[in-house]
């Protein structure tokens, strides 16, 4: 086989890290400019769904992109994902409203359901488990990068330039991406006629999404959450009556319920609960009972982004050594270690503790992570390895979603029923954490109640990181495997 038909690990993984890059800047880019954004758009009270949208799409198709990989290989679902993330991209940017902001973020959300699962699986695919230390950590690397380069540039392209590029920065990134992939990755996949699930797939994407609007809508009101309810059963019961039926179907339940998946996709989905919680409600608690600024609030909290990527780069390096279940039960263990500084925080502690406690969670997200989703990828052969991966990326955003409406509702409660003194409203809260002074005599009242309600959040956040240390028991021992490769790579 000639050299132009084998593929290119170093250059694959260079496609790799940029295509995830532009997953991972994502977030922290966006959050920076959103309040230019709003200004300029207006609709402020769909400020949230700009988030959510994204969020939905990319969850909602995560598992029907990563069966189709399996189907089709990984270049071309790469690099349909890769399309449609920057067509969302380059909208986004014209968007004339919130409205059409929020349509053109679910399309960047589905790119992203291609993107970051598919990426993942290629380095499976072309590094065995015993070559993988250093590669996990390049790509630990991207998170950790992206979120301090994230907020300067958002910044910087607001102050500077136009918003619109906020999203268009994506286009160069995404065509470099692309273009590595169809230079370089070259895959082994036989032609020939395959069936696609594709009712299996429409109603698996309708019922996730509609059951990550009922938990995005939990608490605002009855009616916003009574229909999406509805057609996530109607289309739950729709979508087992297919899978059992089709000849292929898009989602094994024998692969989900096999058990070193099912146990650390467990696992993943609480630890997501539980950073959800943390970056959620640990910068108002610094800031609103605290009273630290916006700054050292957002210290305390990137201290767990600066932890996560350097125990993602620790566990990489030594679950060869020392097994990838004892470095699972490693990151497991850190969590409720970390939580304990939250549940002792209080009005009058050092940031530094709340600093300490993120960074130690940080480390366990790290340690867990690498773990599950290798132990995920050596459980099964390249044919199911995209939906494997797939599984386990959501498996940890649909527990995002599930903490922060649990958690949200622990505090919601806590607000409107305090121990002692009047509820708090949405107003009053608001007003605590970007003008104090304007509540006169009735601020430390408010304060006092948001320090009780994120309390009893926080105790929420240690019982499931502890939960979620029980579940990572119940995962065994995978060897590690040198693995034979589909693929021609030099």
């Amino acid at each position: 086989m000639s050299d132009k038909s084998k593929t290119h690990r170093p250059l694959v993984l260079a496609s790799v890290m940029a295509a995830m890059f532009m997953i991972a800047i994502e977030a922290t880019i966006v959050s920076t400019a959103m309040p230019q954004i709003a200004g300029q758009l207006g609709d402020l009270h769909l400020y949230a769904w700009v988030f959510s949208a994204f969020l939905l799409t990319q969850t909602a198709t995560t598992v029907v992109f990563g069966k189709l990989s399996d189907l089709y290989g990984r270049r071309p679902v790469l690099l349909v994902g890769i399309a449609v993330f920057l067509v969302g991209s380059l909208l986004c940017g014209f968007a004339w409203s919130m409205p059409s902001l929020i349509v053109f973020r679910l399309i960047q959300g589905v790119g992203a359901g291609a993107i970051q699962p598919i990426g993942i699986t290629v380095v499976g695919d072309l590094y065995s488990a015993h070559e993988r230390g250093k590669i996990q950590g390049y790509l630990a690397s991207v998170w950790g990068i992206s979120s301090v380069l994230g907020p300067l540039a958002g910044g910087l392209i607001i102050q500077h330039i136009s918003w619109s590029w906020i999203f268009w920065i994506n286009l160069p990134i995404g065509a470099i991406a692309a273009a590595g992939f169809v230079l370089f990755l070259h895959e082994g996949v036989e032609r020939q006629a395959r069936s696609v699930d594709v009712a299996g797939a429409a109603l698996f994407t309708v019922a996730i999404a509609s059951l990550m609007m009922a938990l995005t809508e939990a608490g605002t009101s009855d009616a916003a959450t009574l229909w999406p309810s509805l057609v996530f059963v109607a289309a739950t019961v729709l979508f087992v009556l297919q899978e059992r039926r089709a000849a292929d179907p898009m989602l094994d339940f024998g692969l989900w319920a096999q058990r070193p998946i099912l146990t650390a996709n467990a696992a993943t989905l609480l630890s997501g609960m539980t950073i959800i919680g943390l970056t959620t409600f640990l910068p108002m608690f610094v800031q609103g009972v605290m009273r630290q600024s916006p700054l050292v609030a957002g210290f305390a909290l990137t201290m767990m982004v600066f932890g996560w990527p350097i125990g993602a780069t620790l566990a990489a390096r030594n679950f060869v050594r020392f097994g990838l279940r004892p470095t699972l039960l490693l990151g497991a263990v850190l969590l409720p270690v970390g939580a304990v500084a939250f549940v002792v925080l209080g009005a009058t502690s050092s940031p530094v503790l709340a600093g300490l406690g993120s960074t130690v969670m940080g480390f366990g997200m790290g340690f867990l992570s690498t773990a599950a989703i290798v132990i995920i990828q050596d459980s099964v052969a390249w044919a199911q390895r995209g939906s494997a991966t797939a599984s386990n990326i959501f498996a940890r955003n649909l527990g995002s979603t599930l903490g922060a409406t649990v958690l949200g509702t622990v505090l919601n409660y806590g607000l409107a029923h305090p121990a002692t003194g009047p509820s708090v409203s949405s107003d009053q809260l608001r007003r605590l954490l970007d003008a104090p002074d304007s509540l006169a005599e009735t601020a430390d009242a408010v304060r006092g109640a948001l320090g009780q309600s994120l309390h009893v959040t926080f105790w929420g956040i240690f019982a499931i990181a502890v939960l979620t240390l029980l579940l990572s028991l119940l995962v065994p021992r995978v060897a590690l495997t040198e693995g034979p490769r589909e693929l021609v790579v030099e």
